[in-house]
């Protein structure tokens, strides 16, 4: 009975915040399939670069976690930047991408519709709603890099992780 209860209650905390809990849902999907990408792509094909004229796997990879951990600290209310070295290695990657998700992932499960309507720094940008905030700096920007740098992994042999899943 307690389990009956317990489960009614989350169905109904959800429909509570069906904004927030999409958010989280897409959050959850494009973390996972960014981490899945910087472990797909090996080692020694970190510095690849498409062409010359482009950053290296590694720097697109810092780049977007970079981005993620700014705006989920920030909108947070607990700014923390993350610094990484000109050439960052896989090392680096997988360790900085475990901090920014788990400063992103308290930050989404702190979400609920309410918050979303709240006016705060956009950086830059100046003040906008936060739903504006996580939709464009984290979620779409997540996306684009998640995209950009699966043409990475084919151009190596990797097949994205997306495909890979579709592929079963």
């Amino acid at each position: 009975l307690v389990l009956v209860f317990a489960g009614t209650s989350a169905i109904q905390a959800q429909q509570a915040n069906p904004i927030s809990a999409n958010l989280k849902a897409d959050w959850a999907n494009i973390s996972s399939l960014l981490a899945k990408e910087a472990d797909k792509m090996p080692d020694d094909a970190y510095r690849f670069k498409p062409t010359p004229d482009v950053q290296d796997f590694g720097q697109r990879m810092a780049h977007v976690i970079g981005f993620n951990m700014r705006f989920c600290s920030m909108l947070a209310g607990q700014p923390k930047p993350l610094n990484f070295s000109p050439m960052p290695t896989k090392a680096e990657i997988v360790a900085a991408m475990k901090q920014a998700n788990d400063t992103c992932d308290a930050f989404f499960s702190s979400l609920t519709d309410a918050d979303l309507n709240k006016m705060v720094s956009g950086g830059r940008g100046g003040q906008r709603m936060e739903l504006a905030m996580i939709e464009g700096p984290i979620l779409e920007h997540s996306q684009e890099m998640y995209g950009y740098m699966a043409v990475y992994l084919r151009l190596k042999g990797v097949m994205p992780p997306s495909s890979e899943r579709n592929e079963h």
